[in-house]
């Protein structure tokens, strides 16, 4: 059959950006997320769990469909039983649960990764957990289970290395989600790890993949806990894809290509995939590896024109990977940016229909839409010369949402 005929489900916490690449690319696309946008391609058949979005209810909804193929995205790589439900009976886009097992066990990837002699931050787990790796014992990808003297076993005694501030982050992360500066207690929250803070600029790097195979399509910066967007700590908000001779220079980007193709090499992901790193002196670490549609992939669209969601298709249906050079397309780019607008209080949007004929404004939320303190509101777009600018755009824009929100709620718009 000629996948572009083939009928395609998308499930995640957030699908436009990937339903729209696949009925771009001529795809029959189903939706299920938790937000139905109101800017929805017309062309998708939109299905929102709304706050009772899980990976294993995204899964459970999808029995009742009927498609061919399935692309999964945030959160499902934490979730590979939950993959393994949504993929029963039909072909699987994507990572398969015990590559997700692997490439999402962040002491596998980093030893891996400095094996070959890449640059990683240190991680540690609680000296007083183990990890159990064990599909058949554990619901999720790890068990996280504690050692006492009681149990027998022997504590692990783990030297942490010195005059270094560490992150708490949890095992199954996402999105900057419970990230935060370890106190210096001895205990760590179930489910979580240590992991060395670099200083430095955060960014990603997305590629396709398949048969250890890997071609990189861009290499952004990352936005992270910026209160212009309305986001604190080290929350994700949005990414700029930087011009060429812009501070993410031709040297980074031929590092990160070379961590796509370490990743690719080790853990054999397939498809589309990001790594987020930091750059220090135009080294990037390699922070978490993200096996499925990352939020950056849709500037890539907007500034070089691929379809990422055809080139997905084409390599996990037939292991052909597109013909994409990043450093030759890269000249011909502005910077160009995305950020994630987050409420700063409680809200109730209003007549957001006018949204839909603005470029700029996309992930509409439907009109009369209530949204909690913390919860995205919409995303804005913008360009600039290079990321400064581009930034500086981003935020303008996002005052322009925040205040419409105000005059929604004072009852003047």
């Amino acid at each position: 059959m000629n996948i572009l005929s083939r009928r395609v489900l998308v499930a995640g916490v957030s699908t436009r950006a990937a339903a729209e690449s696949a009925a771009r690319a001529g795809f029959v696309v189903t939706a299920i997320d938790a937000f139905g946008d109101l800017d929805q391609d017309p062309s998708v058949r939109a299905l929102s769990l709304g706050r009772s979005f899980t990976a294993r209810a995204a899964a459970r909804a999808a029995r009742s469909i009927e498609y061919d193929a399935v692309v999964y995205l945030s959160s499902f790589e934490n979730h590979p039983n939950a993959v393994s439900a949504l993929a029963a009976g039909r072909t699987l886009w994507g990572n398969a649960p015990e590559v997700l097992r692997r490439v999402r066990n962040p002491m596998l990837v980093a030893q891996a990764l400095r094996d070959r002699g890449c640059a990683v931050p240190e991680a540690y787990l609680s000296p007083d957990v183990q990890v159990v790796p064990d599909p058949y014992v554990a619901p999720d990808p790890y068990v996280v289970s504690g050692v006492s003297p009681a149990s027998m076993q022997p504590r692990r005694e783990v030297r942490l290395k010195p005059n270094t501030t560490w992150l708490v982050k949890p095992l199954a992360s996402g999105g900057g989600h419970r990230v935060h500066l370890w106190p210096g207690a001895a205990g760590l929250p179930r489910g979580c790890y240590l992991q060395e803070l670099v200083e430095g600029t955060p960014g990603s790097v997305v590629f396709v993949a398949s048969g250890g195979r890997a071609v990189p399509i861009g290499v952004s910066r990352q936005l992270i806990g910026d209160r212009t967007f309305g986001a604190a700590g080290y929350r994700y908000c949005g990414n700029i894809l930087s011009a060429a001779g812009d501070t993410g220079d031709a040297a980074l980007v031929e590092r990160a290509g070379a961590l796509a193709r370490a990743v690719a090499e080790e853990f054999g992901v397939v498809g589309v995939n990001g790594i987020d790193f930091v750059a220090r002196d135009g080294v990037p670490y390699a922070i978490e590896v993200n096996p499925r549609w990352c939020a950056s992939m849709e500037l890539v669209e907007r500034a070089y024109g691929l379809s990422v969601f055809g080139a997905h298709a084409a390599a996990c249906a037939n292991g052909v990977l597109p013909e994409f050079d990043l450093l030759r397309a890269r000249p011909s780019a502005a910077a160009l940016g995305k950020a994630v607008v987050f409420a700063r209080r409680d809200v109730a949007v209003g007549d957001t229909r006018e949204w839909l004929a603005d470029a700029s404004v996309r992930d509409v939320p439907h009109p009369g839409e209530r949204i909690a303190a913390g919860g995205a509101v919409c995303t804005v777009f913008a360009a600039g010369r290079e990321a400064a600018s581009c930034h500086a755009a981003l935020a303008r824009r996002a005052e322009r949402v925040y205040a419409e929100l105000d005059a929604w709620e004072r009852g003047v718009a």
